[in-house]
Protein backbone atom coordinates (compact mmCIF):
# COMPACT_ATOMS: atom_id res chain seq x y z
CA UNK A 1 0.00 0.00 0.00
CA UNK A 2 1.30 3.10 -0.86
CA UNK A 3 0.96 6.10 1.46
CA UNK A 4 -0.19 9.56 -0.39
CA UNK A 5 1.22 11.93 2.28
CA UNK A 6 0.61 16.12 1.60
CA UNK A 7 3.75 18.05 1.55
CA UNK A 8 4.84 20.17 3.52
CA UNK A 9 3.38 23.21 1.92
CA UNK A 10 0.22 21.51 0.50
CA UNK A 11 -0.18 20.99 4.65
CA UNK A 12 0.44 24.88 5.59
CA UNK A 13 -1.95 25.73 3.21
CA UNK A 14 -4.35 23.44 4.28
CA UNK A 15 -4.17 24.67 8.09
CA UNK A 16 -4.50 27.79 6.71
CA UNK A 17 -7.66 27.37 5.14
CA UNK A 18 -9.03 24.88 8.01
CA UNK A 19 -8.13 27.88 10.34
CA UNK A 20 -10.66 30.38 8.53
CA UNK A 21 -13.49 27.32 8.00
CA UNK A 22 -13.23 26.55 11.49
CA UNK A 23 -13.66 30.47 12.48
CA UNK A 24 -16.54 30.52 10.49
CA UNK A 25 -18.15 27.40 12.26
CA UNK A 26 -17.05 28.42 15.96
CA UNK A 27 -18.44 32.27 14.63
CA UNK A 28 -22.04 30.53 14.03
CA UNK A 29 -21.58 27.82 17.02
CA UNK A 30 -21.00 31.69 19.23
CA UNK A 31 -24.26 32.82 17.60
CA UNK A 32 -26.07 30.30 18.23
CA UNK A 33 -25.13 29.42 22.06
CA UNK A 34 -25.23 33.37 22.99
CA UNK A 35 -20.90 32.96 24.01
CA UNK A 36 -17.48 33.45 23.12
CA UNK A 37 -16.50 29.60 21.77
CA UNK A 38 -12.55 28.68 22.06
CA UNK A 39 -11.34 26.63 18.97
CA UNK A 40 -8.58 24.72 19.53
CA UNK A 41 -5.39 24.71 16.46
CA UNK A 42 -6.53 22.35 14.14
CA UNK A 43 -4.90 18.73 13.90
CA UNK A 44 -3.79 17.55 10.50
CA UNK A 45 -2.57 13.55 10.62
CA UNK A 46 -3.24 10.46 8.27
CA UNK A 47 -5.12 7.69 10.09
CA UNK A 48 -4.65 3.66 9.52
CA UNK A 49 -8.40 2.57 9.50
CA UNK A 50 -7.22 -0.06 12.10
CA UNK A 51 -6.28 2.09 14.46
CA UNK A 52 -9.01 4.62 13.55
CA UNK A 53 -11.02 3.94 16.84
CA UNK A 54 -7.68 4.14 18.98
CA UNK A 55 -6.64 8.10 17.07
CA UNK A 56 -10.07 9.37 17.65
CA UNK A 57 -10.48 8.06 21.84
CA UNK A 58 -6.94 10.05 22.01
CA UNK A 59 -7.84 12.90 20.05
CA UNK A 60 -11.43 13.03 22.17
CA UNK A 61 -10.31 11.38 25.51
CA UNK A 62 -11.42 8.19 26.59
CA UNK A 63 -12.77 9.74 30.35
CA UNK A 64 -16.66 10.60 28.98
CA UNK A 65 -19.59 8.64 27.26
CA UNK A 66 -19.99 10.87 24.13
CA UNK A 67 -23.14 11.13 21.98
CA UNK A 68 -21.94 11.38 17.73
CA UNK A 69 -23.48 13.30 14.98
CA UNK A 70 -22.40 11.75 11.23
CA UNK A 71 -22.92 13.43 7.78
CA UNK A 72 -21.43 12.34 4.63
CA UNK A 73 -19.94 14.98 1.98
CA UNK A 74 -19.22 14.61 -1.48
CA UNK A 75 -17.91 16.24 -4.34
CA UNK A 76 -14.52 16.33 -5.75
CA UNK A 77 -13.78 15.52 -1.98
CA UNK A 78 -15.72 12.96 -0.57
CA UNK A 79 -15.54 11.62 2.94
CA UNK A 80 -17.48 11.70 6.31
CA UNK A 81 -17.60 14.11 9.31
CA UNK A 82 -18.22 13.66 12.96
CA UNK A 83 -19.44 16.29 15.44
CA UNK A 84 -18.55 14.41 18.53
CA UNK A 85 -20.30 16.25 22.19
CA UNK A 86 -19.41 14.64 25.84
CA UNK A 87 -22.39 14.35 28.25
CA UNK A 88 -21.75 17.27 29.76
CA UNK A 89 -22.42 19.33 26.31
CA UNK A 90 -25.29 17.06 25.50
CA UNK A 91 -26.74 17.62 29.29
CA UNK A 92 -25.98 21.70 28.26
CA UNK A 93 -27.34 22.30 25.18
CA UNK A 94 -30.98 22.66 25.86
CA UNK A 95 -30.32 25.14 28.22
CA UNK A 96 -27.29 26.93 26.04
CA UNK A 97 -30.01 26.65 23.24
CA UNK A 98 -32.16 28.95 25.61
CA UNK A 99 -35.04 26.33 26.17
CA UNK A 100 -36.15 26.64 30.17
CA UNK A 101 -37.59 24.30 30.71
CA UNK A 102 -36.56 20.48 30.39
CA UNK A 103 -36.85 18.79 27.04
CA UNK A 104 -37.86 15.36 25.51
CA UNK A 105 -35.37 13.23 24.17
CA UNK A 106 -36.65 13.54 20.62
CA UNK A 107 -36.29 17.49 21.04
CA UNK A 108 -32.45 16.91 22.67
CA UNK A 109 -31.81 14.73 19.49
CA UNK A 110 -33.00 17.38 17.40
CA UNK A 111 -30.79 19.99 18.98
CA UNK A 112 -27.54 17.95 18.67
CA UNK A 113 -28.19 17.06 15.05
CA UNK A 114 -28.66 20.94 14.43
CA UNK A 115 -25.71 21.82 16.19
CA UNK A 116 -23.76 19.38 13.92
CA UNK A 117 -24.97 20.49 11.17
CA UNK A 118 -24.10 23.86 11.73
CA UNK A 119 -21.36 22.66 12.37
CA UNK A 120 -20.09 20.50 9.44
CA UNK A 121 -21.58 23.02 6.91
CA UNK A 122 -19.71 25.59 7.82
CA UNK A 123 -16.31 24.11 8.36
CA UNK A 124 -16.79 22.20 5.47
CA UNK A 125 -18.11 25.00 2.95
CA UNK A 126 -15.48 27.34 3.73
CA UNK A 127 -12.73 24.71 3.19
CA UNK A 128 -14.53 23.96 -0.57
CA UNK A 129 -15.13 27.17 -1.13
CA UNK A 130 -11.27 28.65 -0.41
CA UNK A 131 -10.44 25.23 -2.79
CA UNK A 132 -13.39 25.60 -4.96
CA UNK A 133 -14.61 22.38 -4.82
CA UNK A 134 -18.30 22.38 -4.51
CA UNK A 135 -19.51 19.60 -2.07
CA UNK A 136 -23.15 17.99 -1.46
CA UNK A 137 -24.07 16.75 1.83
CA UNK A 138 -26.17 13.40 3.65
CA UNK A 139 -28.52 14.48 5.97
CA UNK A 140 -26.92 14.33 9.26
CA UNK A 141 -27.80 11.11 11.89
CA UNK A 142 -26.89 10.33 15.34
CA UNK A 143 -24.35 7.11 15.45
CA UNK A 144 -24.16 6.95 18.80
CA UNK A 145 -25.41 7.66 21.97
CA UNK A 146 -23.81 7.77 25.69
CA UNK A 147 -21.48 5.44 24.18
CA UNK A 148 -17.56 4.82 24.41
CA UNK A 149 -15.32 6.28 21.96
CA UNK A 150 -13.64 3.42 20.53
CA UNK A 151 -16.96 1.95 19.55
CA UNK A 152 -17.77 4.98 17.63
CA UNK A 153 -16.16 3.08 14.49
CA UNK A 154 -15.67 -0.44 13.42
CA UNK A 155 -12.43 -0.83 11.55
CA UNK A 156 -14.07 -3.95 10.10
CA UNK A 157 -16.91 -1.98 8.28
CA UNK A 158 -14.68 0.54 6.71
CA UNK A 159 -13.48 0.33 3.23
CA UNK A 160 -10.49 2.54 2.75
CA UNK A 161 -6.97 1.18 4.35
CA UNK A 162 -6.19 5.12 5.32
CA UNK A 163 -7.42 8.53 5.57
CA UNK A 164 -6.76 12.21 6.59
CA UNK A 165 -8.10 13.35 9.33
CA UNK A 166 -8.67 16.88 10.24
CA UNK A 167 -10.02 17.85 13.92
CA UNK A 168 -10.83 20.84 16.28
CA UNK A 169 -12.32 20.82 19.38
CA UNK A 170 -14.92 23.55 20.18
CA UNK A 171 -15.08 24.95 23.89
CA UNK A 172 -17.68 28.09 25.59
CA UNK A 173 -15.91 30.60 27.33
CA UNK A 174 -18.60 31.11 29.72
CA UNK A 175 -20.57 27.35 29.94
CA UNK A 176 -19.18 23.93 30.50
CA UNK A 177 -19.90 22.92 26.98
CA UNK A 178 -17.17 20.97 23.89
CA UNK A 179 -17.50 19.03 21.80
CA UNK A 180 -15.27 18.13 18.61
CA UNK A 181 -15.31 18.48 14.68
CA UNK A 182 -13.54 15.15 13.28
CA UNK A 183 -13.51 15.01 8.95
CA UNK A 184 -12.39 11.79 7.72
CA UNK A 185 -10.65 12.14 3.55
CA UNK A 186 -9.92 8.71 2.66
CA UNK A 187 -7.12 7.90 0.16
CA UNK A 188 -8.83 8.87 -2.94
CA UNK A 189 -9.96 12.24 -1.62
CA UNK A 190 -6.30 12.82 -0.46
CA UNK A 191 -4.59 13.07 -4.33
CA UNK A 192 -7.99 15.42 -5.41
CA UNK A 193 -6.97 17.23 -2.00
CA UNK A 194 -3.85 17.99 -3.16
CA UNK A 195 -4.49 18.90 -6.93
CA UNK A 196 -7.10 21.69 -5.21
CA UNK A 197 -4.60 22.79 -2.52
CA UNK A 198 -2.38 23.32 -5.21
CA UNK A 199 -4.56 25.48 -7.34
CA UNK A 200 -5.32 27.25 -4.23
CA UNK A 201 -1.47 28.23 -3.93
CA UNK A 202 -0.96 29.13 -7.29
CA UNK A 203 -3.64 31.73 -7.61
CA UNK A 204 -2.49 33.36 -4.67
Amino acid sequence: MTVIALTEDQRDALQEITNIAMGRAGALLAQLMGSFVHLSVPGISLADAGNISGTIAQTVGRELAVTAVRQSFSGTLRGEAMVIYDERGCRNLADLMGYEDEVGQATERELLLDVGNVLVGACLNGIADLLVSPLSYSPPTIIAENAEVDRLINPDQLTWDYALLIQVRFTLEIRDFTCHLLTLMPEESISQLKKALDAFMESI
